[in-house]
């Protein structure tokens, strides 16, 4: 039986995180309390050389102290074929730097366990990923066309229009039917994007929150509702949304039964889903956030969760 012993985290530097509200902090708090020797290494230290993959990582040890929370120690570079299981946590933006640390990464997996699975984070964007569940969403436009956008803002009236590819709430726009400044948003997004731009109708019941519910091996195990500030569109606690202790609702629940089966067909052992109302607006599968929030809250330890399935998973 095949057990985990090392684990090595691909993430942004452990340094500037903030422990308060960091999921992948709350996971290597986690391993390590289980035993496990924790590794450290930033995206750019991915290395292919003749079909092995290679990182200099370093050893890592973590704290729950704000102003102390990690020490590395020295870096080596290392086969990670050699590790038990990679954490691909690094945040987006799901540019072509993002995509091809997939493709190294998927030479490891599944001998090495890669979570989530590089290949299927790779082909499931989050914000196409989730149109395989039309019906659970509200009305949603693809499209860089500028035209195709005015008629749906027409048809609809209020809608948000925000990057295809981003993340964390930037550039993300509530535009009303008489918005006289949505020609020169259009303008400003042609020029900053090049791919096309993501429309949604605009969902009023945002104002009593945006709920970020999470999901281990395709079942919900944990929720916190993000309520945004009086004067701004967006609920992402960074940008001033306060969290707060929530249920799930009928409804919520009927969503993840629905795209369970597909997270586990995909291998994603942990997703973040965002629901509006009676809509779910995004999967989150590249570095979903929110386990200390919940846990904050009274909820269910998301992290010891996660590392539980990924034992099953090893076993």
């Amino acid at each position: 039986m095949a057990k985990i012993r090392k684990v090595a985290f691909q993430m942004d530097h452990v340094s500037g995180i903030n422990i308060a509200g960091d999921s992948t902090f709350a996971m290597a708090l986690e391993a390590q309390a289980r035993g496990y020797e924790l590794f450290h290494y930033t995206p750019d230290r991915l290395t292919m050389r003749d079909g092995r993959i290679f990182a200099a990582v370093e050893p890592l040890a973590v704290r729950d102290e704000k102003g102390s929370h990690f020490t590395l120690g020295e870096r080596e570079r290392v086969d990670l074929s050699t590790m038990d299981v990679v954490m691909l946590r690094q945040d987006p933006p799901f540019d072509m730097a993002y995509i091809t640390s997939t493709h190294l990464l998927e030479r490891l997996h599944p001998k090495t366990l890669v979570v989530n699975d590089p290949a299927w984070v790779r082909n499931s964007p989050e914000k196409i990923f989730v149109t395989e569940f039309a019906d659970l969403m509200p009305p949603t436009l693809i499209t860089r066309d500028l035209g195709e956008i005015a008629r749906f803002r027409e048809e609809l009236g209020d809608i948000i229009l925000k990057p295809l590819y981003g993340n964390g709430g930037a550039g993300v726009f509530h535009s009303a039917r008489d918005d006289r400044n949505f020609s020169s948003l259009l303008e400003m997004f042609g020029q900053m994007y090049r791919e096309p731009f993501i429309a949604q109708g605009y969902l009023p019941a945002v104002r009593k929150g945006d709920k970020r519910i999470l999901l281990v091996n395709g079942e919900a195990v944990g929720a916190i509702n993000r309520v945004p500030a009086e004067h701004d569109a967006r609920s992402n606690m960074h940008v001033g949304g306060r969290a707060e202790a929530t249920e799930l609702t009928a409804r919520e629940k009927e969503i993840c039964e629905r795209i369970g089966p597909a997270l586990r067909a995909r291998g994603f052992l942990f997703v973040g889903i965002d629901v509006i109302g009676d809509f779910m607006t995004e999967i989150n599968v590249t570095s979903p956030t929110g386990i200390r929030e919940v846990k904050k809250f009274g909820g269910a330890d998301v992290a010891a969760l996660l590392w539980d399935a990924m034992e099953v998973k090893r076993s």
